[in-house]
């Protein structure tokens, strides 16, 4: 579904180049949910927002589907409308209900009218126990209530793939819960995903495999019981034992 291929990027700063993204190859099957982890500044971010062509990089090939990211005839924002992105801050439209928030794109992208759009939106709030709240702005919601709606939308362009930035980053202990309810839910239903967190007890429940990012490198990219049972790096090895203490 997704590969990565020796992908490499550069930013240019007044002191020089700043790699960000060194030689970084992996691939996620169809169905298969993939955790991205590792310290602050290692790439993490930087390496799924590639993915959907977010961010450009300098080397190497990126193919969802069978398409290529990079290459300048790719349709990108037809791409980006079948690949699901969840930030940490939400990033709804405050001006909008709930359901227009989620008919938007549908209507905007796909072409649907405003009966099927409408049909498709309740029917996704439903499914993230948030149809109560259909006729509200995001300001009247709870920063857990918000983030699912933004899951919804994403869900409501019927994508093949789902890619997660830290979605509960920016919430409080007690709202993380529930957003980790809905992805692993999406998990179960066979939902390709990739997922940056630090909720390790996410990964070890859901995750077939993890990919442990450093200094812009993949470091490790292993099974998930292999990963929390025995990391083979050092630097793994350390991250987990600050991270699970």
């Amino acid at each position: 579904m997704i590969e990565l291929r020796h992908v490499g990027k550069t930013y240019t700063t007044p002191t020089g180049p700043l790699p960000v993204l060194i030689d970084c190859s992996t691939s996620v099957a169809r169905g298969e949910v993939v955790v991205v982890c590792g310290p602050s500044g290692s790439g993490k971010s930087t390496l799924i927002k590639c993915i959907n062509g977010l961010e450009p990089f300098q080397q190497g090939e990126i193919l969802v589907d069978g398409i290529s990211v990079g290459d300048p005839a790719t349709n990108l924002p037809r791409l980006r409308a079948r690949i699901g992105m969840v930030f940490q801050h939400f990033e709804l439209f405050p001006h909008l209900s709930v359901t227009a928030n989620l008919m938007l794109a549908q209507q905007q992208v796909l072409g649907r009218s405003a009966e099927a759009a409408r049909e498709r939106a309740l029917a996704l709030l439903q499914r993230v126990d948030l149809y109560a709240h259909r006729d509200k702005h995001p300001a009247q919601l709870s920063g857990g209530q918000q983030q699912r709606v933004a899951i919804a939308r994403a869900l409501c362009m019927d994508p093949i793939a789902m890619l997660f930035d830290e979605p509960t980053s920016a919430l409080d202990p007690e709202m993380i819960g529930e957003v980790l309810d809905v992805m692993v839910q999406l998990a179960h239903d066979g939902m390709t995903m990739i997922c940056v967190t630090h909720e390790m007890g996410f990964a070890r429940k859901v995750a077939q495999r993890v990919v442990f990012m450093d200094g812009g490198r993949i470091v490790e990219d292993a099974a998930s019981e292999q990963f929390f049972g025995q990391p083979a790096s050092a630097r793994a090895q350390q991250f987990l034992s600050r991270i699970l203490r």
